[in-house]
């Protein structure tokens, strides 16, 4: 599930929105109301029950083979998402949507490889919300290992000591250290 040209997505558990309106997200770093989105490059990070601790790893310019291969082991894969046990049913039974907006009203925030896209109007999508189908089927055929966990700090801390990209989202629902 990714963005057609022009599109950014919005995920979600609700199938009823109707538009999106600037919001200070609770997680957010900064005061400024935004509408939130994804690209077809961060879409994947958003196949998951919306409030689903996650920690996700990929190969980037600076990534040394070692680090590649400590973290990713020796396949051919080049990304890595880890859940911990405890969200492995939600994950199987989470029915996700994805709603198609305009790229147009949007910007990229992040740096040099924006984390998201935000708008600071209200959006309306392009159309009713799609379902996003099975969440382990679109991990496998986007080749993304995905792996469950007791522990995700221990993958954590390993993935931001090494040379591969990372991210976190809703980290604060882990289990804690």
């Amino acid at each position: 599930m990714r963005p057609a040209p022009g599109e950014v997505l919005h995920f979600s558990e609700d199938p009823g929105i109707t538009e999106f309106r600037p919001h200070v997200a609770m997680t957010a770093r900064q005061p400024v109301p935004y509408v939130w989105a994804v690209d077809a490059e961060q879409a994947p990070a958003y196949w998951f029950p919306r409030q689903c601790p996650r920690a996700m790893a990929w190969v980037g310019d600076g990534t040394t083979e070692a680090d590649r291969r400590a973290v990713l082991g020796a396949g051919p894969e080049t990304r890595v998402h880890v859940i911990e046990y405890g969200w492995a049913e939600r994950f199987r039974t989470a029915r996700l949507y994805a709603y198609r907006l305009p790229a147009g009203p949007f910007a990229p925030i992040g740096g040099r490889v924006p984390y998201a896209w935000v708008a600071t109007e209200t959006v309306a999508p392009l159309g009713p919300p799609e379902p996003v189908g099975d969440l382990l089927t679109l991990h496998q055929q986007a080749d993304i290992q995905l792996r469950f966990v007791n522990d995700l700090w221990t993958f954590w801390d390993a993935v931001t000591s090494s040379t591969l990209g990372f991210s976190g989202i809703r980290l604060h629902n882990a289990t804690p250290r």
